[in-house]
């Protein structure tokens, strides 16, 4: 009898399962990953409301001195203003100014044209310039990564006070261009009709060339070595190493650089009012001037702030589709 009730012990675990020498994996497993999946939701749930109060400043400064105001100056684009006195309502007809006025298609041409000198040269440039650097890594590189960035922190009212200066009939340039027995074709290169965008646009190169070549520079850094020595045994050549490994892992910076200037040369306004005010002309105007001078000599604040939600939107637009780049084709 005694023999008997061992087996049935045996057989049987202590809540009457059915017992194979391993532990049971009912009710107790399931209320233990359903513990630890508690706790890592609480744990979740603690760093992201950590992470919402250290960014709430910077998201509160924003909010009241970038997002508050632009959604104003939204609401005045609906309104025939000139800043002082009563607004009239006119609904849609700022836009309709804004796409038809020829003055006005002129100064957003000007900007998306500025995207060629601001962004497309300096990238690249910046990628021959960085392909060097990380190629040759001698003394002096340090020197030359300062000279490369020093205009981005240069003031660009400074800078542009010293380009037209350089840009004068006895500036620099026409001295230099003398000198090399090139004198017949110097000019107020600023106050020609015909040079005078090329001649500011020039500047923008200068200005954003050191910081995309500073960006590219550092995504060639991280690349594997590894990956080019491969390259190299299989014979593949500089060429073929720059489209197959070193431009792929470039995607990200690329874009970052690309959206960086993008805004710059949509929303550039210092150099333009320093050099050339936005002449000869309209030849030099883009958004960010007319829109000054809307405001301040024209005292059209509704045709303005449309002019600058346009401005904006065409930005986020063009920024998005740089953002596509981003992912590694399929």
């Amino acid at each position: 009898m005694a023999k008997a009730d061992l087996a049935d012990a045996t057989q049987l675990s202590p809540v009457g399962a059915p017992f194979n020498g391993a532990p049971a994996a009912g009710p107790v497993a399931s209320s233990a990953r359903e513990t630890r999946r508690l706790s890592a939701q609480r744990q979740r749930g603690r760093e992201t409301r950590l992470a919402l109060l250290y960014i709430l400043p910077a998201l509160a400064f924003y909010g009241l001195f970038v997002a508050a105001p632009w959604l104003h100056s939204i609401w005045i684009s609906f309104f025939d203003w000139d800043g002082i006195g009563p607004s009239t309502w006119v609904g849609l007809q700022n836009y309709v100014t804004v796409l038809t006025e020829p003055q006005l298609q002129m100064a957003l041409r000007n900007g998306v044209g500025f995207i060629f000198f601001y962004t497309v040269i300096p990238v690249i440039l910046g990628l021959i310039i960085a392909a060097v650097i990380a190629s040759r890594q001698r003394r002096g590189a340090g020197i030359l990564r300062t000279i490369l960035f020093l205009p981005q922190v240069l003031p660009l009212v400074a800078v542009g006070v010293v380009w037209r200066y350089m840009y004068g009939l006895e500036g620099p340039i026409n001295q230099l261009l003398t000198a090399i027995g090139l004198g017949g074709i110097t000019r107020a290169w600023l106050g020609d009709f015909d040079w005078a965008y090329f001649a500011v646009g020039v500047v923008g190169t200068w200005v954003t060339t050191g910081l995309c070549t500073m960006l590219l520079l550092a995504g060639m850094q991280k690349i594997d070595p590894s990956l080019y020595e491969a390259a190299r045994l299989d014979r593949a050549g500089p060429v073929r190493q720059f489209l197959h490994i070193t431009f792929p892992a470039l995607r990200p910076e690329i874009v970052i650089a690309s959206t960086i200037t993008i805004i710059s040369a949509l929303a550039s306004f210092d150099v333009v009012y320093v050099t050339t005010g936005g002449g000869p002309g309209r030849a030099t105007t883009v958004p960010g001037v007319l829109i000054y001078q809307l405001v301040f000599t024209s005292n059209r604040v509704g045709v303005a702030c449309a002019l600058a939600t346009v401005l904006s939107v065409l930005i986020l637009i063009l920024v998005a589709v740089v953002g596509r780049f981003r992912k590694e084709p399929e």
